[in-house]
């Protein structure tokens, strides 16, 4: 008797437990800024075509469906899922969400620019605007020592009411980035991602313009993880999951079987 269900079952069980691990990575940062949550994609494995649809049956019939067995099931791809998360209100100068589509760009320690949605910056002791992580800005924006009413507009600018100054002045210009694809970008951990052949070229332009979304000060993106729709999804895994392998237990019985009867 052929092991084949067996194969098959095993695949179902790798599935669903990578599935699971993508879940419980949504879970896990289900509190993380600017995080935009995973979503698995399956692709069935290879048919083996016993008799082809459409093949002659007899010397005036054809078969209507014909005989076709699959061999299992993997894993075609794990993409992101790039709704928009809920504004949180923090009233921190610093803050920064991003109401729309289009990325915050900061330069890596490599001299290469990531992409983040996380807009918790802060300014160093010279006052460049920095992540977390101290990945400084891109366009650098440089807060001079005594700046007061630090405002950044919903297009990016930032201005200040500098000592000795009666006009607010400006500082620079925060500019995003957009993507073709941006469920082609890779994940480099830290809330940063990386351009990747999939995701095509950024496009950079200040917010508000060519579909790049607007910047809300002291706002900041939380994640677009639902709790409720990933515990359903967990419950279906864990099911599948053991469907998969009483399939399998299933299987075993029945080779004992054969092998005792035989």
């Amino acid at each position: 008797m052929s092991n084949a269900a067996l194969q098959v079952a095993r695949t179902g069980l790798d599935a669903q437990n990578t599935k699971m691990r993508v879940i419980a990575n949504n879970l896990a940062n289900v509190n993380t800024t600017g995080f935009k949550r995973d979503r698995a994609d399956f692709e069935t494995l290879a048919y083996q075509n016993i008799v082809t649809p459409g093949a002659p049956s007899d010397a005036q019939n054809r078969f209507a469906s014909g005989v076709q067995l699959g061999t299992g099931v993997r894993l075609a791809g794990i993409g992101k899922i790039a709704t928009q998360g809920t504004l949180q209100t923090t009233e921190n100068a610093m803050d920064m969400a991003i109401e729309g589509a289009g990325y915050f760009q900061v330069e890596m320690p490599d001299g290469t620019i990531g992409y983040t949605r996380a807009g918790n910056f802060s300014l160093t002791a010279e006052g460049n605007m920095v992540t977390s992580d101290g990945l400084p800005l891109i366009p650098a924006i440089q807060v001079p020592e005594g700046a007061t009413a630090i405002t950044i507009g919903n297009n990016g600018v930032v201005t200040a009411s500098l000592a000795g100054q009666s006009e607010p002045s400006e500082l620079g210009q925060i500019e995003l980035a957009n993507f073709t694809n941006p469920a082609g970008l890779l994940s480099v951990g830290n809330n940063v991602l990386t351009e990747t052949a999939a995701s095509g070229a950024p496009q950079v332009g200040e917010g508000g313009q060519d579909g790049l979304g607007n910047i809300r000060q002291g706002s900041l993106e939380g994640s677009n993880v639902n709790i409720v729709e990933e515990l359903v999804n967990m419950i279906e895994t864990q099911r599948a999951y053991e469907v998969n392998s009483k399939m399998i237990s299933a299987t075993d019985e029945m080779l004992q079987f054969v092998n005792q009867q035989i």
